[in-house]
């Protein structure tokens, strides 16, 4: 967990293009605002009283408010285990009602843990190397216990999504099951093509094409993103240089690492750590 907090705001919650490497899950209270998603298609969600709302890290979105809007929220960044694995494999649903007992998880967490209440409401002020560095170390200072506390809380909130989450159709083919299990799990790997044409025992251009008819991808360009999606990670949430990050990824030449950075992201990875300090 990163944040959590209650937040009130009354016309001024109007963040345009956010875009993090974390979990968002908010919890209306009063009023109502407008949450904007740009992928995988343009829409437009009324965020309502009594509801959870779920944006997967990496989503690029907007708010907009016009009056009063008060909401819970919470920060969960990728390093809470399968995340990534759920959202690859369900279609989650954006928004659910919240079951009885929601609200108080919330409440829960935020008078446990006080001191990760949000500065400010503006993105600006909380999506940059320092705040995620911090707030990465604060949690791992945690006891057990209570990071245990926090995971069950989590993982409630998780299940109501869950609940109405529909399994993606590659998601029933096991082969590419398998695929991506070993992709995410050796992410920091050097992950090579041939290997995971023997794991599912098909030659390598017969992997590529189904691999391809099923995620819209070769297999290299979906692991080069999901590898660019872990270094933004690392640049905000750990004291590494540009080259460790890169090797950290199995990446031996660095500046191919630079290049490929900049081509998924518009940025260079020095510019993209400036941009959130």
């Amino acid at each position: 967990m990163l944040n959590v907090g209650l937040a009130h705001h009354d016309g001024d919650w109007n963040w345009q293009r956010v875009h993090s490497p974390f979990t968002r899950i908010y919890y209306v209270t009063k009023g109502s605002a407008r949450l904007h998603l740009e992928s995988p298609r343009q829409t437009v969600i009324n965020l309502r009283p009594n509801h959870l709302y779920i944006i997967p890290a990496y989503t690029v979105h907007s708010y907009e408010c016009d009056g009063v809007f008060c909401h819970y929220y919470l920060h969960v960044y990728e390093g809470f285990k399968k995340e990534t694995d759920v959202f690859e494999r369900y279609e989650l649903p954006t928004e659910v009602v919240a079951q009885e007992g929601d609200e108080w998880l919330m409440e829960d967490m935020c008078r446990r843990h006080p001191e990760a209440q949000l500065p400010e409401s503006d993105p600006r002020s909380y999506d940059n190397t320092t705040k995620f560095t911090n707030y990465v170390r604060r949690y791992n200072a945690l006891p057990l216990h209570e990071k245990m506390q926090l995971r069950g809380s989590i993982l409630i909130l998780f299940s109501r999504f869950m609940q109405e989450a529909a399994e993606k159709v590659w998601a029933k083919d096991e082969r590419m099951a398998n695929v991506l299990s070993h992709i995410h799990g050796n992410i920091y790997e050097d992950i090579n093509i041939d290997d995971l044409a023997a794991l599912v025992c098909v030659t390598k251009p017969y992997f590529i094409r189904i691999f391809k008819q099923h995620f819209g991808m070769s297999p290299l360009q979906y692991i080069n993103h999901k590898k660019m999606e872990r270094a933004q990670l690392l640049l905000l949430t750990e004291d590494l240089t540009v080259k460790e990050v890169a090797f950290a990824l199995g990446f031996n030449d660095h500046s191919y690492f630079i290049r490929l950075f900049k081509k998924i992201t518009g940025r260079t990875p020095q510019e993209y750590r400036m941009m959130n300090n």
